[in-house]
């Protein structure tokens, strides 16, 4: 099962878009994740990974947001 780990700068306020795309990944997948967690970090970062692969980082071009490219990911790996 996918683990997906979202690293969120706390300095930058960057937590409430965490927690939102955590639920949303939660709500979507449910029991189909082995987990999303949530990791602190600073410098200005909001990434994503699925199973350690980085699939969003907010300074990525493109109109993507981080629920749709982990959901894309997580589903690929559900798919596989």
């Amino acid at each position: 099962m996918p683990d997906v780990t979202i690293e969120y700068c706390v300095p930058c306020g960057h937590l409430e878009r965490a927690i939102d795309t955590q639920e949303l990944l939660l709500e979507t997948f449910g029991q189909q994740l082995d987990g999303v967690r949530l990791q602190t970090g600073d410098g200005g970062v909001f990434e994503v990974r699925v199973d350690g692969e980085r699939v969003w980082d907010k300074s990525d071009p493109g109109d993507e947001t981080p629920v749709e490219a982990a959901a894309d990911a997580v589903r690929d790996r559900l798919d596989a």
